[in-house]
């Protein structure tokens, strides 16, 4: 039995075709199809029917695509077994995440992970638009959002709630006067998160669950969370932003919280995988080390 066979059979299989997989593998088609082919002569039965112009599975090539996924399911996680016990897991992990995201949650998460992994590498790829996993060719994303994801054939693994706040500078504050309740945010300066300069809003919640929208007249309109934040700490307008961005500014006291029970909106983050078979020993590991620790990194003290 050539281990080879069933890997490439089942990625044509799961790819729809032998230019596909060819083309998410880095191989040549002519391979795909040797192996496909060797694999077809032992077992004297046709497991693809393939012309110019039509690509099917065989109902003899579906059952046995179920057993090479699994066998190769198993094979996964034998080595993954052996690696974490020896230190020796190793690999490339291609993730997507939004700039946020990359900047606080992940920052610290990451780098902890490839110390403690010296041969696994990592590819991140940044942007705040919303990326296909497949056909990017991605093995994770990772997502804050404040509903839940739209249905599809991708894995969601929560990894942590993701409260929003309002922050705003001490100086801000001292001259324009501490809010005490949402009512007092009235004809407060606001920053706001997007680029478009529509006015802005802050939806609350309460204690027992009571709720209160404001309306504010935005200072400052930038899709990025780092600009939002500094012009906070140089008072110039009370910002909502994820409780864990604005956290260590609070500690260190360029930050303080306004309308502390009140919070600003409520967020999860998940991470995204394209498949729950399949999965690389080195996204695996990662993707259990993200559960543990985004609990804390997110967690507003």
């Amino acid at each position: 039995m050539d281990l080879n066979d069933y890997f490439y059979f089942v990625h044509v299989v799961e790819k729809g075709g032998f230019t596909p997989a060819g083309r998410a593998l880095g191989v040549p088609k002519s391979r795909l199809s040797r192996h496909v082919q060797q694999l077809e002569d032992r077992l004297e039965a046709r497991l693809i029917q393939r012309t110019s112009r039509q690509f099917a599975v065989t109902d003899v090539g579906a059952t046995f695509y179920r057993f090479a996924r699994a066998a190769l399911d198993e094979v996964d996680a034998a080595e993954a077994a052996v690696q974490r016990q020896t230190n020796t897991l190793d690999g490339q992990v291609r993730l997507t995440c939004s700039v946020g995201m990359a900047q606080f949650a992940l920052r610290d998460a990451l780098s902890q992970f490839l110390v403690d992994n010296p041969k696994v590498d990592i590819i991140q790829h940044v942007t705040n638009r919303a990326v296909d996993l497949v056909e990017g060719g991605f093995d994770m994303a990772i997502r804050a959002h404040t509903g839940p994801l739209p249905d599809s054939s991708l894995i969601q693994r929560r990894l942590a709630p993701a409260p929003w706040h309002l922050f705003a500078g001490p100086a801000y504050l001292e001259q324009a006067g501490v809010p005490t309740s949402p009512e007092a945010l009235d004809g407060h300066a606001g920053l706001k998160l997007g680029y478009k300069p529509e006015r802005g809003r802050w939806s609350l919640r309460g204690p027992e669950g009571v709720t209160a929208t404001v309306p504010y007249a935005p200072r400052l309109c930038s899709d990025d969370m780092v600009t939002l934040k500094h012009a906070a700490t140089e008072g110039l307008g009370i910002v909502g932003l994820p409780g864990y961005i604005g956290r260590d500014d609070v500690e260190a006291g360029r930050l303080v919280r306004v309308l502390p029970e009140w919070t600003a909106g409520d967020a999860e983050i998940s991470l995204l995988l394209p498949s729950r078979r399949g999965i690389m020993p080195a996204v695996q590991v990662l993707a259990e080390h993200l559960q543990e620790v985004f609990p804390v990194v997110t967690r507003l003290r």
